[in-house]
C-alpha cells in the first residue's frame, strides 16, 4: 500500500533561496553540481529499492549522486562527501529499518538537515517499511540502535544530536511505503522531483541588476513572508519600462522556495491577445502549480472552478506579469479565498486602477533609478563597466539626463553606443534629440494604445503643451476644449502616464513619455508640419507661420525659442486656414505685424507682446478660457465678448486706456492691469463678477475711474498699491468672506468705507503712504486681521475699537503722527511685533504690559516718546527691543515728584512726573530691574538703546539681567567706562559706535564675537584679550572682529599680558590665537617693529610680500598680518565698506587666507589693520594683500611667522608694545 503521509499542518518542501539580486542564473543547475543525493542504510536497500530508484532518477535524466562504497565507511564522513551533499539540490533519506544502526548515516542525516535550514536544500524523507512513529519516538530497532550508541560513546551529545536529528526528519512530510507497489511508488517520486527541478529553475532576471536589492527588500516587506494564516496579493505598477518584470522575477528567485508550488505568468497582456490566449494562461497556471502538462480545458464555463478548487488547499506563489485588463485578474486570481492560507499573489501593470479595483493588499510604484545607479547600468551596457571612460564622461551625462532613471532607455541606448566613437555618440546624441529611439517609442506606445480617444487627445496636449502646468489650469483648458478632463488625467494617472506634483499640484511626465506623446503627434505627418494637429518645435512653427503653411488640422501652437525673443515675420494670413486652432501660446517670440484674422475656436489666447493695437475685427472670442497679452501695444479690446473666460491677463500694456464692460464674462476668476500705466478706467461692472477671485491692478498710476461699488464674493486678493491717482475705495456691498489682504500702499485714497466690516475674513491691511487721516471704527469687526500697516500715513489716533482685534499680529507705525495709544491697546493678546520708529508717539499705555506675546518692539526715532509705563516689565516674551532718542539724547532715571531727577537709577519704585521731552523714566518698572526677583529679560536677545543717558544709570551694576541677549548696541550713549560685568553672559555683538565720552572698555564677556567702537574718540583703554582667548578654547569661537576706527587717543593698550608672565618659557604671547583667527583696526602708520617681514606698498590696493622659505618650521603654527591703511590724496570719502584679504601662493594657485569687510569713514590719520590666523600652507613664500576699493590704499604691509617658543623677551611683553607706541602717533582730536 502507498499514502501519502502527513505528519505536521501541510506538506512543505524548504526550496533553495534565490541566487542574490545580482546573479543572473537562467538555471538552478548553475547552483547545484547534483540535482538529487541519496542517502540510503546499503546492508538494506542497496541492491534493491535504492538501486531501482537510482535507476529511476537517472533514466530520466535527473543527475542523482550515490555513494558506491559498500557498508560501514568509518567513523566520520569524508569532506568530499560532504561537499556533495550541500551542493545538492535535493535530498532523498530512504529511512529503512536498519538506517539507525549506522552511525555514517546518522551523520549524513545531521548534515543533510543543516543543509535544510542553511542552504534551502529539498527534503524528502522516504519512510521504507518503517512507521514515521517509531522514528519520532525511538521506539523498535531505532531506539534499540540508539542505545547501542549510547553504550559506545561516551560523549552523549553527538548521540543526543543523532535522536533530535531522527525526530526531526521524523516530523517532516515524506512518503511512506508499506506493502504497495515499488515500481508506482519510484514512479511517483521522479514525477515530483521532475516537477521540482522544473519548477525551482530560477527566473533570468536582467544582465546588470543595478538598484534592485532596495525594490526587493521593500516588497518582501509588503509580502509579510512568514505570515501563513493571510493570503495577500500585491501590486507592482509604473510606466513601461520602468522595471516592473525585472523587479517581480528578482522577488520571485528570492522566496519562492517558500512555497508548495509556484507559477510566474509572464507577458499576460500579451499572450491574452492571442486566440485563446486566456485559455492557455490557464492551463499553463495549472500545469506548473501542480506538475501537470495535460489540458483541463479551464476556460470553458465552470473552468474558473476548477482552479479555485485546485488551489484553495496550497500555499503558492503566483505572479502575473503585464496585466492590462480586469478580466485576466477574474479568471486568473479572482480572489483571495482562491488560494490557500499564506498564499502570495504579485500582479505587474502599467494600471493603477487595476489593482485599486481588485482590491489589492498593498501597491508598489517602481520609481527610476538614481543619476548614480543610472551611470552604472548604463555603463555596465556601454562599457561593460561600471563607470564611463573618462573621456566619455560629459557624453555619458547627457545620456543619464535624457534617460531620467529610465532602465529601458539606459539599456538599449548604452547597448546601442557600445564600442562607438565620440563623434557617433554625438551624432546619436543629436539623433535622438529630435527623434525619440524606436525601440523605446514602441515599449512606451503600448500605454498610449490603451487609451481611448479622450485620453489620448489629453495626454498629447499634456505632452506637447500643458507638462509642468498647474492642474487646475490645465484641467479649465481641457473642459472648456470638449474634453472629459477629471476623468481622463485620472486615467492617465492610473496608468502612471502623468504625474500631479505633491508640492505645486503640477503636471508632471517623465521626458520620454512627453517624446513618445510628440512622436506620435509627427507621425500624423512626417514630412508636412503644417497638417499635424499640435506644433511646439520653434522652427515648425516659424515656417508655418511665415510660409502660411497652415492648415485646418492644425489645433495647438506653442511657441518658445530656447535662445529667447526670436523675431517671426508673420504671413498676413498665417491663420486664415487654421479654423480648428483652440490654443496659440507664444511665450518669447517677437512679430513684426500682428494677424488679420484669428479662429473663434480658440480657447487659449497667450500672446505676449501681442505687437497691433487692435484685434483682428472677425474676431470675438467667445469660446476663450485664458485671454493674455501682458507687455502688447493693444489700446482697447474693442468686440471682445468671451463668455467663458477666466483669466486676463493685461498687465504692462502701457497703451491700454480703458477696460470695458465685463459683464458678458461671469466667470472671470483672474484680471491682472497691473502697470498699465495709461490705464484710466476700469468699468463698473468689474465690481459684480460674482467668481472674480484676484483684481491687480497695482501701478496704474492715471487710473481715476474705479468700480464704486464690490461685491465680490469670491475675491480673495486684491492689490491697487501704487495707483496714485486714485482717491476713493469701493463701498463693500457684501460679505467677502474670501479676501484675505488688500494692499493700498501709495494709492491717493483718503477714507476707508465703513462697510469695510464686510470683510470679516480680511488678514492682511496695508494702508502705508495712503491719503487715509482717520480710520472707521469698524474696522475693529476685522476680528481675524493679524497684519494692520499703517506707516507714513496722516492719521493722528487710532480708534479704541482697535483693541478688538484679537488676532493681530504685527501692527507698524513707523512714520506717523500718532501720539497715543488707546488703553484698548492692551486688549491685543496675540500681538506679536509693534514698530513705532520715527513716529511721533509720547508714551505708552499702562494696559502695555498686558501684551504678553509682544516680542519685538521698535521704537528708534521716537523723539517724543517719555514714558515707559511700569507694567513693562510683564513683557516676558521680549526678544527684541531698540530704542534711541533720535538727535538727542534720552535720559533714563528717576524723577521725583518735585520734578528734579535723583541720582540716575533705572530701577524704580516711587512715583514719577515727566520732566521734559528729553527724558525717558522707566520708572515703576524692571525692564532693567536685577534679576533676583525673576527672569524678567530671559527672552532678550537683542537691546538697542542708542543715545540713551546712561553714565549714572545703574545699568551695568547688577548682575544676570539679559542672561540670553546677544546683541547690545548702545550707540551714541554717553557711557565713559563699559565696566567688568557678568550681566551679558552669551554676548557675540556689542556696539558701542560714536560714544563720545567712552573712555575705557574694562572686560568683555567671554562669548563675544564682534565689537564696534567707531569713531570713541576719547577711548584710552581697551580691554585684555587673553582672557577671551583662553577660556574661550575649546568653544564653537574661530573668529574675533575689533574695530576701533578713529579712535584717535587709543594708546598701546590692548594687551595679552600676565599668562605669559606666569609662563615665560614655555609659551608665547600668540599662544591664545592658536586655531582662531582674529581681524583688529585701530590707528596707527607703521607696522611694529618685531614684524620679521614688511614692505612699502606705494599707496596701492594690492601688493605682494616674500618671505624666506627656510624660516618655516614644525614649531611654527601661527600667522600675523599687519597693513597700514590710508586714503588716496584729495578724496572725500563719506562712507566705504570694502574688503581686505590675504592670499597665499602654494605654488600653483592664489588661495584666500583670510577676509575682512571693513566700514571706512574719510579721516586724514592712517589705521593699521592687523590680523593673526592658523598656518595653512607651511611651503609657500609669497603674501598678497588685497583691497576692493579704490578710494583706500596700502602704504606698508608685514607678515610676521609665530613660534611656539620665542625667545625675543619683546614677544612676551604684550600684543602691542608702549614703547612702539610712536608708530602710532595718537593724537587727542
Amino acid at each position: 500500500m502507498i499514502r501519502i503521509v502527513y505528519t505536521c499542518s501541510s506538506m512543505v518542501f524548504s526550496l533553495p533561496s534565490s541566487a542574490s539580486s545580482s546573479s543572473s542564473s537562467s538555471s538552478s543547475t548553475s547552483r547545484w553540481s547534483h540535482h538529487v543525493f541519496l542517502s540510503f542504510r546499503g546492508i538494506d536497500t542497496r541492491n534493491t529499492f535504492t538501486a531501482h530508484l537510482y535507476d529511476a532518477l537517472c533514466r530520466r535524466g535527473i543527475n542523482t549522486y550515490i555513494d558506491e562504497k559498500d557498508l560501514e565507511r568509518g567513523e566520520s564522513i569524508s569532506p568530499k562527501l560532504l561537499k556533495v551533499i550541500e551542493e545538492s539540490m535535493i535530498s532523498i533519506i530512504v529511512l529503512s529499518p536498519n538506517y539507525a544502526s549506522s552511525t555514517w548515516c546518522l551523520e549524513e542525516l545531521t548534515k543533510i538537515l543543516e543543509c535544510k535550514e542553511t542552504k534551502k536544500q529539498i527534503v524528502l524523507p522516504v519512510f521504507y517499511h518503517v512507521d514515521p512513529s517509531e522514528i519520532r519516538n525511538q521506539k523498535g530497532r531505532f531506539g534499540e540502535a540508539l542505545t547501542r550508541h549510547q553504550e559506545r560513546f561516551k560523549e552523549n551529545t553527538k548521540v543526543q544530536r543523532w535522536k533530535t536529528t531522527l525526530q526531526e526528519v521524523a516530523n517532516l512530510a515524506g512518503e511512506h511505503l508499506e506493502n504497495g507497489n515499488e515500481s508506482e511508488f519510484i514512479h511517483k517520486i521522479i514525477q515530483w522531483v521532475d516537477s521540482k527541478i522544473v519548477t525551482f529553475t530560477f527566473l533570468n532576471i536582467a544582465e546588470y541588476p543595478v538598484g534592485l536589492e532596495s525594490s526587493v527588500k521593500e516588497l518582501k516587506t509588503l509580502l509579510g513572508i512568514g505570515r501563513n494564516d493571510i493570503t495577500l496579493m500585491i501590486g507592482i505598477y509604473g510606466i513601461g519600462g520602468i522595471g516592473k518584470t525585472t523587479i517581480a522575477k528578482a522577488v520571485y528567485n528570492s522566496i519562492a522556495y517558500q512555497f508548495e508550488a509556484r507559477c510566474f505568468l509572464e507577458n499576460v497582456r500579451e499572450i491574452s491577445s492571442r486566440e485563446d490566449g486566456l485559455v492557455k494562461l490557464q492551463d499553463k497556471l495549472h500545469s506548473e502549480l501542480f506538475g501537470d502538462s495535460r489540458s483541463f480545458n479551464v476556460g470553458s464555463v465552470g473552468g474558473i472552478n476548477v482552479i479555485k478548487h485546485s488551489l484553495c488547499s496550497k500555499r503558492i506563489l503566483l505572479i502575473l506579469d503585464d496585466v492590462n485588463e480586469l478580466l485576466h485578474l477574474k479568471e486568473l486570481a479572482g480572489d483571495h479565498n482562491w488560494f490557500g492560507p499564506g498564499s502570495r499573489i504579485i500582479i505587474t501593470t502599467r494600471d493603477q486602477h487595476l489593482l485599486t479595483y481588485h482590491k489589492v493588499d498593498s501597491m508598489y510604484e517602481v520609481s527610476g533609478l538614481d543619476d548614480n545607479q543610472a551611470i552604472q547600468l548604463f555603463s555596465w551596457h556601454a562599457f561593460k563597466r561600471d563607470n564611463p571612460l573618462e573621456s566619455y564622461v560629459e557624453l555619458t551625462k547627457c545620456i543619464i539626463g535624457y534617460a531620467k532613471g529610465l532602465p529601458l532607455a539606459l539599456i538599449v541606448l548604452g547597448s546601442y553606443l557600445h564600442d562607438r566613437s565620440i563623434q557617433e555618440w554625438k551624432s546619436a546624441l543629436e539623433k535622438y534629440e529630435r527623434n525619440i529611439n524606436k525601440q523605446i517609442y514602441e515599449i512606451l506606445k503600448i500605454s498610449y494604445d490603451g487609451l481611448d480617444d479622450n485620453e489620448k487627445d489629453i495626454f498629447l496636449d499634456i505632452a506637447c503643451f500643458f507638462k509642468g502646468k498647474h492642474v487646475k489650469y490645465v484641467l479649465e483648458i481641457l473642459d472648456h476644449c470638449g474634453f472629459s478632463s477629471t476623468i481622463g488625467i485620472t486615467r492617465l494617472k492610473e496608468k502612471c502616464l502623468i504625474n500631479i506634483g505633491r508640492s505645486y499640484q503640477n503636471v508632471e511626465m517623465h521626458d520620454l513619455l512627453q517624446e513618445m506623446g510628440k512622436e506620435i503627434v509627427r507621425q500624423e505627418s512626417p514630412k508636412k508640419v503644417g497638417k499635424r494637429s499640435r506644433l511646439w518645435f520653434h522652427e515648425d512653427v516659424r515656417y508655418v507661420l511665415e510660409e502660411n503653411m497652415g492648415t485646418n488640422k492644425i489645433e495647438g501652437i506653442l511657441l518658445d525659442f530656447p535662445g529667447g525673443h526670436d523675431m517671426i515675420c508673420l504671413h498676413s494670413e498665417a491663420f486664415m486656414k487654421m479654423k480648428k486652432l483652440r490654443l496659440f501660446i507664444n511665450h518669447n517670440a517677437q512679430f513684426f505685424a500682428g494677424p488679420t484674422h484669428l479662429s473663434n475656436e480658440l480657447r487659449v489666447l497667450d500672446w505676449s507682446k501681442y505687437p497691433s493695437s487692435f484685434l483682428p475685427s472677425n474676431f470675438h472670442g467667445n469660446k476663450l478660457t485664458i485671454f493674455g497679452m501682458p507687455y502688447s501695444l493693444i489700446k482697447e479690446l474693442g468686440d471682445l465678448k468671451p463668455k467663458n473666460l477666466t483669466d486676463m491677463d493685461l498687465s504692462h500694456c502701457k497703451f491700454l486706456t480703458k477696460i470695458p464692460d465685463l459683464s458678458s464674462s461671469p466667470n472671470l476668476k483672474q484680471l491682472n492691469l497691473q502697470c498699465c500705466e495709461n490705464l484710466v478706467e476700469v468699468h463698473h461692472s468689474i465690481g459684480f463678477l460674482d467668481k472674480l477671485s484676484v483684481l491687480l491692478v497695482n501701478g496704474c498710476c492715471k487710473l481715476r475711474i474705479f468700480p464704486k461699488r464690490f461685491k465680490l464674493r469670491s475675491l480673495y486678493l486684491l492689490e491697487v498699491y501704487d495707483c496714485s491717482s486714485l482717491e476713493d475705495f469701493p463701498e463693500i456691498e457684501c460679505e467677502m468672506e474670501f479676501l484675505y489682504g488688500i494692499c493700498l500702499e501709495g494709492t491717493g485714497i483718503k477714507e476707508l468705507p465703513v462697510s469695510i466690516e464686510n470683510l470679516t475674513e480680511l488678514k492682511q491691511l496695508d494702508l502705508d503712504d495712503t491719503g487715509i487721516k482717520e480710520l472707521p471704527s469698524s474696522i475693529g469687526n476685522l476680528t481675524k486681521l493679524e497684519v494692520l500697516s499703517l506707516n507714513d500715513t496722516c492719521i493722528k489716533e487710532l480708534p479704541s475699537s482697535i483693541g478688538n482685534l484679537s488676532e493681530l499680529e504685527k501692527l507698524y507705525l513707523n512714520g506717523t503722527v500718532i501720539k497715543e495709544l488707546p488703553s484698548s491697546f492692551g486688549n491685543l493678546a496675540k500681538l506679536e511685533a509693534l514698530y513705532l520708529n520715527g513716529s511721533s508717539i509720547e508714551e505708552l499705555p499702562s494696559s502695555f504690559g498686558n501684551l504678553t506675546q509682544l516680542r519685538y518692539l521698535y521704537a528708534r526715532g521716537c523723539k517724543n516718546l517719555v514714558h515707559l509705563p511700569s507694567t513693562i516689565d510683564r513683557l516676558q516674551n521680549l526678544r527684541f527691543f531698540q530704542l534711541d532718542g533720535g538727535s538727542q539724547p534720552i535720559n533714563i532715571g528717576k524723577i521725583e515728584e518735585d520734578g528734579k531727577q535723583s541720582p540716575p537709577s533705572v530701577v524704580s519704585t516711587g512715583e514719577y512726573e515727566i520732566a521734559s521731552s528729553a527724558e525717558l523714566t522707566p520708572t515703576n518698572s524692571s525692564l532693567f530691574n536685577d534679576g533676583s526677583s525673576s527672569s524678567t529679560n530671559g527672552a532678550l536677545l537683542v537691546l538697542s538703546l542708542q543715545f540713551c543717558c546712561l553714565s549714572e544709570s545703574n545699568f551695568f551694576t547688577d548682575a544676570n539681567y539679559f542672561p540670553n541677549l546677544v546683541e547690545l548696541d548702545l550707540t551714541g550713549s554717553d557711557i565713559v567706562i563699559f565696566p567688568q560685568s557678568d550681566r551679558f553672559a552669551v554676548l557675540r555683538h556689542l556696539c558701542l559706535n560714536n560714544c563720545k565720552q567712552l573712555e575705557k572698555i574694562l572686560q568683555l564677556p567671554l562669548s563675544i564675537e564682534k565689537v564696534e567702537a567707531r569713531g570713541c574718540t576719547s577711548l584710552e583703554s581697551f580691554a585684555q584679550l587673553s582672557e577671551i582667548l583662553f577660556k574661550n578654547n575649546g568653544r564653537d569661537f574661530n573668529f574675533l572682529k575689533i574695530d576701533l576706527y578713529g579712535c584717535h587717543k587709543l594708546l598701546v593698550n590692548m594687551r595679552i599680558t600676565s599668562w605669559e608672565e606666569r609662563h615665560p618659557k614655555e609659551q608665547n604671547w600668540a599662544y591664545p590665537f592658536k586655531a582662531r583667527s582674529m581681524g583688529i583696526i585701530f590707528p596707527g602708520k607703521r607696522i611694529p617693529s618685531w614684524f620679521r617681514y614688511s614692505k612699502e606698498a606705494h599707496d596701492s590696493n594690492s601688493c605682494e610680500i616674500d618671505i624666506n622659505r627656510t624660516h618655516y618650521s614644525d614649531d611654527i603654527d601661527e600667522i600675523v598680518f599687519c597693513v597700514v591703511i590710508g586714503f588716496r590724496f584729495g578724496i572725500n570719502l563719506e562712507m566705504e565698506k570694502t574688503a581686505v584679504c590675504v592670499r597665499i601662493h602654494d605654488g600653483w594657485h592664489w588661495n584666500m587666507l583670510f577676509i575682512q569687510y571693513i566700514i571706512f569713514d574719510w579721516t586724514d590719520s592712517d589705521h593699521l589693520w592687523m590680523a593673526f590666523c592658523p598656518l595653512t600652507y607651511r611651503k609657500a613664500s609669497r603674501f598678497r594683500f588685497e583691497c576692493d576699493s579704490e578710494l583706500v590704499v596700502f602704504r606698508s604691509v608685514g607678515v610676521h611667522l609665530v613660534k611656539k617658543h620665542e625667545e625675543n623677551a619683546r614677544d612676551h611683553a604684550g600684543l602691542l608694545h608702549e614703547d612702539d607706541g610712536a608708530h602710532f602717533e595718537a593724537s587727542n582730536e
